[in-house]
């Protein structure tokens, strides 16, 4: 191992953690792109005013769309970025430690970064941010590193219990009256939002801040903290037993790629409940807990899938374009917002609320055509991507090498 205080060089990264964040970050865009292009609470309600062609018609082969990416996507792939995340903490702390510097001061200082970032991402661009949610948990990640993979698990357990619980014990003691603003807003807030985000930049701003300060605030002390801390308190514990770095047996990734085919069928299940109680409010909360589940499932499997597929074709083409995503996948996360916004809102094509999720899926290939060899290309001259650059200069304070050959 290097002794370099600075970054972990390209050679002695591991190849199936970078693959891992690659396919996730792609991944998210299946799911964003609903929140780019449409009123956000299509998000929670994907039938809300489906009649009406700008909320997202659920008919036909957009109804397939919307089903594919609610199974195979939604809450998957963030799932996988979380876990990555939080072995990501300790892999950084861990090898600071190694190298006698001090780890808390250099990973406060990224997170600092990490959160500025956060902050100017969702109040210039997009209230979509995860950045901001993910720096705070990694304040929260220090306190419990040095806790052994079994107590993580065990304090995960803890976190991802909670909101099912409130959800549940909220579906049961006042029902559907507890989501039915969230879950069927009036149609005239809905086509307010469509005008705003097909107006110039500034008028987005009336939407965009209001909505990114309630994620930051409310949305994470209710939601975001124990979800996303709990999966990455769960990414942690998978890391110290060498799941998400390749270390275990081909029997133990198949054995996570058959749960996958399980939680697909608890997904599919929830579509099935909620669609035969018609998609009501009261249903809703009950609904939600399918996916919650699930998804945990899915993600393991997908985690499964790529590991083997990534012993299998270590030096392939597939598994080096992966991993050129997930090491530059800063970049690639702030570029997808970048393209995506200039794509659907006013300030650019002005797409917003009249593209068919059908529709939707081609672009995000678009961006992954243009993400995918860029990225490539990219590492052939370069140590890091461009904003990753960045955070690492921030982090130590002194500027990086960048060029391979510098």
């Amino acid at each position: 191992m290097t002794r370099d205080p600075g970054p972990t060089p390209p050679s002695e990264r591991i190849t199936s953690l970078d693959a891992l964040r690659g396919f996730a970050l792609l991944g998210i865009l299946l799911i964003n792109v609903w929140v780019f292009s449409m009123p956000e609470q299509t998000l929670l309600n994907p039938n809300v005013y489906a009649d009406a062609a700008v909320y997202g018609d659920l008919s036909g082969a957009n109804y397939w769309a919307w089903f594919a990416g609610h199974v195979f996507a939604q809450s998957k792939f963030i799932t996988i970025f979380s876990a990555l995340f939080g072995a990501g903490v300790l892999l950084f702390i861990e090898s600071k430690e190694e190298k006698g510097q001090d780890a808390v001061r250099l990973h406060l200082r990224r997170t600092a970064v990490l959160i500025a970032v956060g902050l100017l991402h969702a109040y210039l661009l997009w209230y979509g941010d995860i950045l901001v949610a993910y720096g705070l948990t990694g304040i929260f990640l220090l306190f419990v590193r040095d806790l052994d993979a079994r107590q993580l698990a065990g304090l995960s357990g803890v976190f991802l219990l909670f909101l099912p619980a409130v959800e549940l014990f909220a579906a049961v003691s006042i029902g559907g009256d507890a989501i039915a603003g969230q879950w069927l807003p009036s149609e005239a807030a809905l086509r307010q939002q469509v005008a705003t985000y097909r107006g110039g930049w500034l008028d987005q701003m009336s939407h965009r801040v209001g909505s990114s300060f309630q994620r930051q605030t409310t949305g994470f002390i209710g939601q975001n903290f124990w979800r996303v801390g709990g999966i990455m308190l769960l990414g942690m514990a998978l890391y110290r037993w060498g799941v998400l770095t390749g270390e275990r047996s081909t029997a133990f990734y198949r054995r996570l790629v058959a749960g996958g085919v399980v939680g697909v069928g608890i997904v599919v299940a929830g579509v099935a409940y909620i669609e035969a109680n018609d998609w009501s409010a009261g249903a809703a909360l009950f609904w939600r807990q399918f996916n919650y589940v699930g998804s945990l499932l899915v993600a393991g499997g997908y985690v499964g899938a790529v590991t083997l597929f990534v012993r299998w074709r270590g030096e392939g083409i597939v598994t080096r374009a992966l991993a050129a995503v997930g090491r530059t996948a800063f970049t690639n996360y702030l570029l997808q917002t970048l393209i995506a916004t200039t794509i659907f809102y006013g300030h650019g094509l002005g797409l917003f609320g009249s593209v068919t999720r059908v529709e939707q899926y081609g672009i995000v290939a678009a961006i992954w055509a243009v993400q995918i060899p860029l990225s490539v290309l990219w590492l052939r001259y370069f140590r890091f991507g461009p904003v990753e650059w960045v955070w690492r200069t921030l982090t130590y304070g002194e500027a990086q090498p960048m060029r391979l050959d510098g």
